[in-house]
Parts: C-alpha cells; sequence; structure tokens
C-alpha cells in the first residue's frame, strides 16, 4: 500500500523487480533490468538512479537510495563542494620566510620553507625558490632550514585506509611540504629507475628522481631479461629493486614522510646555488610576521580539476580536503557545509576522506546523481564538467564504450576498489534528452569485470529515443566459472588490463 502512495506522489511506475521508471519508459526499464540481472552480479548489491539532467526527474531507479561504498566516485562530492568553497580561482603557496635580516651575502637566522599543501609542486619549483634566493645575493645561512608542514595534521593517511596499499602511488602520504615528480601530479612519490648495465648479467644501475637522502635502495637486479620489481618495504623507505631488466623501468614509490624528501631536494638546490645552511635541517613552523623572501604559486584549482578527474587522482583530492579544514576530520566537515546546496543532506551519509579510499565511506547513487544535476547550476560548472573524462576519448574512459553511440557522448567519473565499482555522469539520448545516470555495485567477486555492466548500462541511455522508447536485445547472463579463480594481486603482479580493483590511470593502463 505505502508502495502505491509512493508511486502515485510522484509519478512513477513501480516494477516487479524492483525498478521505478517514469511512465512511457517500460522498454527502458525492461533493457536496464535485463543488464543487472547477468549471473556475475550474483550476491552483489547494486544501486542505480537515472534522473533527467534538466529537471532531476526520476527515469529508473533500483537500490537508488541504499547507501554503498562508491570508491573514487566520491571525488564528484569532494571537487564540487571544493570548487564551492574555495572557489576555482584558489592557488596553494610556497613560501619562503625568515625573521632574520640579510647581512652581505649571509641571511642572519633561519630560513623556513613553508608550505600549505600544493600537490602539484615539483623539483623544478623548489630550484626556482632557491633561484630566487641566490638572486638576493644569499650565499650563506646562519640558521637551520626549518621544514614548515603544519598547515596540515600529522595523520598520514584516511581513517579506513587499507594498510596493504601503502605503499603503492595512490595511497601516498598528505603533506603540507610534498612534491610530484610527474607530469600526473603524484605527490609523496619518488620515481625509481631501473636501466641495464654494460653487459648481460651485470648489476642493473638504479636512479630516483628527485635525488634524495631519504631513500635506502637495496638492489639485486641485473642486465638480463626484462622483469623487474620494484617495491617498497611497508612502514620504511627501503625500496627493493630485484629481478632483471634489458631497458630502463620505472615505478612511482612512495616515501615514508613527504616533508623530509623535501627538505633534502631543497637543500641540494640551495647547494646548486652555492648556498650553504650552517644549522642543518630540521621541521618547525614559521615564526609570527616572518619576512616572505620568496613564494610561488599553483596553477588555479579549476585548471586542476582536469588532472584530478581525468586521472582520478587521490592525492590532489585529499590535498583539499586538508587545505578545506587541515585535517581529514575538519576539512570534510568544513566541506559538508556545501553539500545541501549540491543536494546531498549530511546526515545520510558517511563521509571520512575526499577520495573514497576508505572504506568506511558511504553515499548512495541518488545523492551522487543529485550532484551532477545541481552542478550544472554553478558558476564552475563548465570547468568541473569539461574535467570529467569522457568516453572513449579519455581519461579513465578512455578505453571503454568505443564504437558505441555513448563514445564521445558519456562524460563520467569512475570508482574502482577490490568488490567496489561505480560510474556517475552525463548521457544525450538520440532524441537529445540529457540524463545523469549513477550506477554503483558492491560485494563484487574479483574474477567479474563490473565495468560491463556500467558500459551496457551508458550505451544503452545513450540509444534511448526519448518518446519512441528503443529496445536493445537483453544481453546474455555471464557465466559462472567452475573453478575460483585466484584473487587479484597488487600491480606488480597482475598485469593492468586485467585489474577491476583499482583505477587504469593508477596502474597506467589508460
Amino acid at each position: 500500500m505505502l508502495g502505491a502512495v509512493v508511486a502515485a506522489a510522484t509519478g512513477l511506475t513501480l516494477t516487479s523487480s524492483g525498478g521505478a521508471v517514469a511512465v512511457g519508459n517500460e522498454a527502458l526499464t525492461r533493457d536496464l533490468d535485463a543488464i543487472l540481472a547477468d549471473g556475475g552480479l550474483k550476491g552483489a548489491d547494486v544501486g542505480i538512479t537515472v534522473r533527467d539532467a534538466n529537471t532531476g526527474e526520476v527515469v529508473y531507479t533500483r537500490s537508488g537510495g541504499r547507501r554503498s561504498q562508491v570508491g573514487s566516485n566520491l571525488k564528484v562530492l569532494t571537487t564540487t563542494s571544493a570548487l564551492d568553497l574555495l572557489g576555482p580561482d584558489f592557488r596553494w603557496k610556497t613560501e619562503l620566510q625568515s625573521s632574520g635580516a640579510q647581512n652581505g651575502s649571509t641571511l642572519n637566522g633561519d630560513l623556513v620553507l613553508r608550505g600549505t599543501g600544493d600537490p602539484t609542486m615539483s623539483a623544478a619549483r623548489y630550484k626556482a625558490l632557491a633561484d630566487s634566493l641566490k638572486a638576493k645575493g644569499v650565499t650563506s645561512v646562519s640558521g637551520a632550514l626549518v621544514l614548515d608542514d603544519t598547515a596540515f595534521d600529522s595523520q598520514p593517511y584516511g581513517l579506513g585506509w587499507a594498510w596493504d596499499d601503502e605503499p603503492y602511488a595512490y595511497s601516498a602520504v598528505t603533506s603540507a611540504l610534498t612534491l610530484s615528480p610527474d607530469a600526473k601530479f603524484s605527490a609523496g612519490t619518488v620515481v625509481v629507475t631501473a636501466s641495464p648495465g654494460a653487459s648481460p648479467g651485470a648489476p642493473a644501475q638504479v636512479s630516483v628522481f628527485p635525488p634524495n637522502d631519504q631513500l635506502q635502495i637495496v638492489n639485486t637486479a641485473t642486465t638480463g631479461d626484462d622483469g623487474v620489481s620494484i617495491e617498497r618495504d611497508h612502514g620504511t623507505n627501503v625500496v627493493r629493486v630485484s629481478g632483471s631488466t634489458t631497458s630502463d623501468a620505472s615505478a612511482l614509490v612512495t616515501v615514508t614522510d613527504p616533508t623530509a624528501v623535501v627538505g633534502s631536494v631543497f637543500r641540494n638546490a640551495l647547494e646548486q646555488n652555492g648556498i650553504q645552511v650552517q644549522g642543518g635541517v630540521r621541521k618547525g613552523k614559521a615564526p609570527q610576521g616572518a619576512a616572505v623572501l620568496a613564494s610561488d604559486q599553483s596553477m588555479t584549482l579549476g585548471q586542476v580539476m582536469n588532472p584530478l578527474l581525468k586521472n582520478s587522482n587521490n592525492m590532489i583530492t585529499e590535498a583539499l580536503v586538508k587545505t578545506a579544514g587541515g585535517s581529514f576530520t575538519n576539512g570534510v566537515n568544513q566541506l559538508s557545509r556545501k553539500w545541501a546546496g549540491l543536494g546531498v543532506d549530511a546526515n545520510w551519509v558517511e563521509i571520512f576522506d575526499g577520495s573514497g579510499m576508505s572504506r568506511m565511506d558511504e553515499i548512495a547513487p541518488d545523492d551522487l546523481a543529485s550532484i551532477f544535476v545541481k552542478a550544472r547550476t554553478k558558476p564552475w560548472f563548465g570547468v568541473w564538467q569539461s574535467s570529467l573524462p569522457v568516453a572513449g576519448r579519455d581519461g579513465t574512459l578512455v578505453n571503454r564504450m568505443k564504437g558505441t553511440k555513448a563514445e564521445g557522448n558519456v562524460v563520467a567519473k569512475t570508482g574502482s576498489m577490490s568488490g567496489v565499482s561505480a560510474l556517475t555522469g552525463y548521457v544525450t539520448t538520440q532524441a537529445g534528452r540529457q540524463l545523469v545516470f549513477s550506477i554503483v555495485q558492491n560485494n563484487l567477486v574479483l574474477w567479474f569485470n563490473p565495468k560491463t555492466i556500467e558500459d551496457q548500462v551508458a550505451v544503452r541511455l545513450a540509444n534511448d529515443g526519448g518518446a519512441q522508447v528503443m529496445s536493445t536485445p537483453t544481453p546474455k547472463t555471464q557465466a559462472v566459472p567452475q573453478q575460483r579463480k585466484a584473487p587479484a594481486q597488487k600491480p606488480t603482479k597482475v598485469p593492468a588490463k586485467e585489474r577491476f580493483d583499482v583505477e587504469c590511470s593508477w596502474v597506467n593502463a589508460c
């Protein structure tokens, strides 16, 4: 009886399969129900919501209000609320400060390197700060090089992050003083490269970029058949390079203390400029009223959206959270002030980080779809939408939905964790109707590829002619394997193209 009341109030028809669809879209309901009947989803929890992008009208829903883990789809909430809170023109600053006076070529007192969390900061930009100090005629610092990372608290990882992800680039430490060694802004990492020696059997040569004194390299790799492994021991800065190689092989490796790495890199930059620091290097806080000797600014937050969303960059996202409030907890609280304007009730979600890496995060497809509807009314919408991956074209969707009506049409955010997959975005039907959709899958078995379900849903929506609903063939149920497959391992153990438990960008598969 209650179901009848709800249906009457919303103008929806409840289907026997548990879906609810606007009257007149029976064919769409049938086809989406058939897709979700895939045998690979046995025992899984699947929620899906489809809405009109302009009016918010529900077109189809199935368990759309059920809270679930959504992986990197949480970045949808974090980025939109950060754009609302900080503004698209926000920039991070990194400064050289001192309360001492310059006497000739000597800076009397400490030299403070103060960071505010810029996840795009590079070794080259740290060198530019050192160059600025040289341009002032400084060749000696009588005090210490003080590393001020106090803009963020000392909690390295989000609550509920998996301990065994810790050595990998998608799970780095969030620090107010950090650096990114690559164009994707993999903050909190360095690049370790193994190169072949002069002859077969000779020891491989190992280099680190940027060079620093924080990593301990244990190299047993030789020159020979390709098959080198580069892995950091859990909880340490010991990096083991083993196997053999005939060509350069590189890996992004996280570090236990990004601030210390920055200190080493910046001191090297000072020394390259002929500037000697007499008092060593230590962590501390810049004194009140210290003068700014040199400053660096990041690109704008609006510009950061592209590498963040296209590549599903966790570390930029977590920097946003801590920038909002100094810690994971307070940052989420500050961002939550903007959730109501995005159609999300803070009382009915559980959020502990920004990237979705926490297994404690829970949000419903209805909420994710609402964000995509509300975002269209925001002044920063154009910048945000253009930063989302495009099916078959770029980002984490570059290899998906090619050759279909969804290619170049679907603009969406992916999400991937072991047992979790999600896709939320925009699609335009053949009749020109703009839709928002969100599909979230939980409790998945690891051998099953949930991306096929998401792609089928998106393609079906792209083929929907609107008033004249088009039917698609019912997909075949995927056979369940007779023998259990081995669970997916970490990136060095399983070919990237065979992994469904991480974003493809995290393992260089897209």
